[in-house]
């Protein structure tokens, strides 16, 4: 009932920012495509992977390998894959826009948008397919392309991800501190707090469900032996992921809960508010 429910907040929370970006004109920006983008695969995680993990159980699926397990583990590493990279290229955006605000419309325009979503579901589905379908003889080759998968599916998105917010959060700490002269210390100390707790929710939120899974399954199985349990539930905190994004990336705006508020009173069926201020 719990992951059914899970289930059903996702599918509804991702459906949400779908429609808002779609319907609402005021919405069709670049950095928005993105969110869509990332609001199509979590919401596929809602409806595939969430169904088929609560059937084919991780635990299930490692004593018998039936073709239902084959496409549980492709739709879970291609659409968490390719949830990780639309992260990676969120935070890109939002480095160009703080960091770099001059040149920002003309390096992230609508069709940088569109290749940055080509190439981050292109990705996805060639590690989920490589990591879930290709079978090597050699069990020593197999080991070291799982770890390579693991490694551009997570680790090298996170390390880059980390460098940008943390760049950005320099960045927005000296602008703070550069208008000290036109603002108070109090307005200005409330700046670089407001940007901290920013940062650390949106990097923190997805260290805590993502980490543990992948620490568990690339590093601490080299040394002890983690009990299959264990495993099942921290893969359940990685999917939980796409159930927090639309509160993270897209609660976190007025204009979203604007457009929400207009969507879930019906208000958009008693006429055309497509052009309508958020």
């Amino acid at each position: 009932i719990f992951l059914g429910s899970l289930s059903v907040v996702t599918v509804c929370g991702n459906l949400l920012v779908i429609t808002s970006i779609i319907y609402f004109k005021q919405l069709h920006t670049p950095t928005n495509s993105l969110v869509l983008s990332l609001a199509m695969a979590d919401l596929l995680v809602g409806v595939l992977v969430f169904p088929f993990s609560m059937a084919f159980s991780l635990s299930l699926c490692l004593y018998q390998e039936n073709i239902f397990c084959k496409i549980r583990d492709s739709f879970d590493i291609t659409l968490c894959t390719s949830s990780i990279m639309h992260l990676c290229c969120i935070s890109i955006d939002r480095y160009y826009a703080v960091c770099q605000p001059l040149t920002y419309t003309t390096k992230i325009n609508h069709n940088a948008a569109v290749v940055m979503i080509l190439v981050s579901w292109t990705a996805s589905v060639t590690i989920g397919n490589c990591f879930t379908f290709v079978k090597l003889e050699k069990h020593s080759v197999n080991v070291v392309a799982n770890t390579m998968s693991f490694v551009f599916a997570f680790y090298l998105p996170v390390i880059i991800m980390l460098c940008i917010y943390l760049k950005i959060f320099f960045v927005a700490q000296r602008q703070a501190r550069s208008i000290q002269n036109t603002k108070s210390g109090a307005t200005v100390s409330k700046m670089e707090s407001k940007a901290t707790k920013t940062l650390a929710i949106v990097m923190g939120v997805f260290l805590m469900c993502w980490f543990p899974f992948f620490f568990c399954v690339t590093i601490l199985t080299l040394i002890v032996s983690v009990p299959i349990p264990v495993l099942e539930t921290l893969n359940w905190f990685v999917l939980s992921n796409s159930t927090l994004n639309p509160f993270i990336y897209a609660f976190f705006y007025s204009w979203f809960r604007s457009a929400f508020r207009l969507i879930i009173s019906g208000k958009i069926f008693q006429g055309d508010f497509s052009i309508s201020k958020l």
